[in-house]
């Protein structure tokens, strides 16, 4: 088996220290079939010889990519990684390949779907609630900071908790408009999106705007991990099965 962790340049250079690989190395996989990626490997970056991909967090996507002008100096892009991971989840999907996004993952994946973004959650009103959270914790990243509450219980999300759970904070875009096949499976309090999936037949498309990472020393956390791990394993052994084609 292997699982690409699709980061950006600053992360890759932690190695095996970055959560990521942390969070799927404590569910017994190993650092062998872990393979972080960055827009330099684009060369051996092919879905084909993957069994799963999770895309992280990081930088934030390019506005131009849902046609909107950059409207603050606080979005900080990086057009080169926005390009290696749009094409590497259209390779994955082609594949039918486990997809799990987080944070910047899950915007990502929704602008791939024609969905657009908050900007900045800080200078744009996205609530007509009469009131806010602050989405960009300061406290330690591990620390819950509010709850996400399921709307979907028989969704792919419902295997890892049921009713609500609390969940870290480090964002400051959100998913707008959700992307065309895509269906919201969580929101946070004040009416953000906090987990998408898709909405047909794929095996398993995840994406969520906390950081279940840092926290997966969590029951509800690693049960996420957990259900993507079950589905890369089955492709995995699927595959092993599958007759050769002389």
């Amino acid at each position: 088996m292997k699982i690409a962790i699709s980061v950006s340049k600053k992360e890759k250079q932690k190695g095996e220290k970055s959560p990521y690989f942390q969070a799927l190395k404590s569910l017994g996989v190993s650092a062998k079939e872990l393979v972080l990626l960055s827009p330099a490997d684009r060369a051996r970056a092919k879905a084909e010889d993957f069994d799963g991909v999770v895309f992280t967090g990081g930088e934030d996507v390019d506005p131009a990519l849902y046609e909107e002008p950059k409207k603050f100096s606080s979005v900080k892009t990086d057009r080169s990684r926005d390009e290696f991971e749009l094409a590497l989840l259209a390779a994955a999907q082609d594949c039918r390949l486990p997809i799990l996004g987080i944070c910047r993952g899950m915007q990502m994946i929704n602008v791939k779907f024609g969905g657009t973004l908050f900007q900045d959650l800080g200078r744009e009103p996205y609530s007509e609630m009469g009131y806010q959270l602050e989405h960009r914790q300061s406290g330690k990243r591990g620390e819950a900071t509010h709850t996400v509450t399921l709307t979907e219980p028989e969704s792919q999300l419902g295997e890892a908790f049921r009713g609500s759970c609390r969940v870290n904070s480090l964002h400051h875009q959100a998913v707008r408009r959700v992307g065309r096949g895509l269906k919201v499976t969580a929101y946070s309090e004040d009416g953000l999106p906090e987990a998408l999936e898709d909405a047909g037949d794929y095996p398993f498309l995840v994406a969520v705007q906390w950081h279940p990472e840092e926290m997966a020393d969590q029951p509800e956390q690693r049960k996420l991990f957990e259900a993507f791990l079950a589905k890369c394993i089955e492709l995995a052994e699927r595959r092993a099965h599958a007759p050769r084609i002389a």
